[in-house]
């Protein structure tokens, strides 16, 4: 296997035709170990880099060598590709464990293809939108912390389904920056600069829920008290920070209003929020934030970016876990 892995020439995963055979170093995902209807057991997972991820399976597959693999982390892989239901698997022949070089890390994470330094800077001249005093200078409290401006440019915006990539936290944010500039004047009473920086914070705790220095996966911290009641005590870190080197304090109730527009940002209890979105800023930016991320999974997974190039048939995709349905591919209008 470390002959062939060493020899082994990098093929993307979006060059992989149908009925073909590959080798090759991959970013393994959600690594799971079921059992056939006669009870055989295999495995079920996906492989990615930096063009794309594909679910694979490898039949009759001992446990111990299941249990040498990471849940998520990176494998050596050799099999063939098959076409099935209109999506391409990959069946494995052998599945190994792998440790990457930080060059070989380039090819196996995947990364926006917006540059990140552009996408900050348009953040950048939104935040300078906001007209409210104290809250331009919590934006320039946020903006001169050099370690965590570094984390949210690199951050991915979730370990998978959407934004998942280096760079997607940044992508999401400055999507759903964009429309509600765009959306809030339709609503002349809303709070516009509350809105538009509670959508700049709402997800910035991820810069400290997940890792992305190798396969994308939780931190300790991620796991214990996760993203969204961390950006809560971020912004309570900040609004203090705010008031002893400034001396700026914020109105009576606009830390409470952010940390609610945090803590409810997911909605629902259920979908992991801490509260119910009881204002109108913070139902609006539930539903932002509801737009851009499931309209971005709906788009990755039937029309991705890079074209697939071949056609396997079928309309639908495979089913989206976080959509709750298969998703139509064709343009209605083609």
């Amino acid at each position: 296997m470390a002959q062939s892995a060493a020899n082994a020439t990098r093929t993307f995963i979006a060059d992989l035709q149908p009925n073909e055979r590959f080798e090759g170093h991959f970013a393994l995902a959600n690594a799971q170990l079921a059992v056939t209807k006669n009870g055989d057991p295999y495995l079920q997972c996906l492989l990615g880099d930096k063009t794309g991820q594909v679910p694979a399976r490898r039949w009759k597959m001992p446990p111990e060598l299941f249990k040498r693999l990471p849940t998520d982390g990176f494998v050596f892989a050799e099999g063939r590709t098959q076409p099935y239901q209109g999506e391409l698997q990959l069946i494995l022949d052998n599945i190994e464990p792998f440790d990457p070089t930080d060059e070989q890390l380039i090819d196996l994470l995947p990364t926006s293809t917006r540059p990140i330094d552009e996408m900050f800077e348009e953040v950048r001249q939104l935040l300078g939108t906001i007209e409210h005093p104290a809250l331009r200078a919590l934006a320039e409290i946020y903006l001169e912390d050099e370690q965590l401006m570094s984390a949210f440019r690199h951050a991915p915006a979730a370990k998978m389904h959407h934004h998942a990539y280096i760079g997607g936290l940044l992508e999401h944010t400055l999507a759903v920056m964009n429309l509600a500039n765009a959306i809030c004047p339709l609503y002349p009473r809303i709070s516009r600069d509350t809105v538009m920086f509670g959508l700049f914070l709402h997800d910035l705790g991820k810069t400290r829920e997940l890792s992305w220095h190798g396969a994308f996966s939780y931190t300790d911290r991620g796991e214990l008290v996760g993203h969204i009641v961390e950006g809560a005590i971020m912004l309570h870190d900040k609004a203090q920070q705010l008031m002893t080197s400034k001396g700026v304090r914020l109105p009576k109730h606009a830390l409470s209003a952010l940390q609610h527009i945090v803590l409810s940002h997911h909605g629902l209890p259920e979908f992991g929020a801490a509260r119910v979105p009881a204002s109108p800023e913070a139902i609006l930016v539930n539903l932002i934030d509801n737009i851009d991320a499931k309209t971005t999974i709906a788009l990755t997974a039937a029309r991705p970016e890079r074209e697939r190039p071949f056609d396997l048939g079928g309309n639908f995709t495979e089913r989206q876990w976080a959509l709750g349905t298969k998703i139509f591919r064709p343009d209605p209008l083609a």
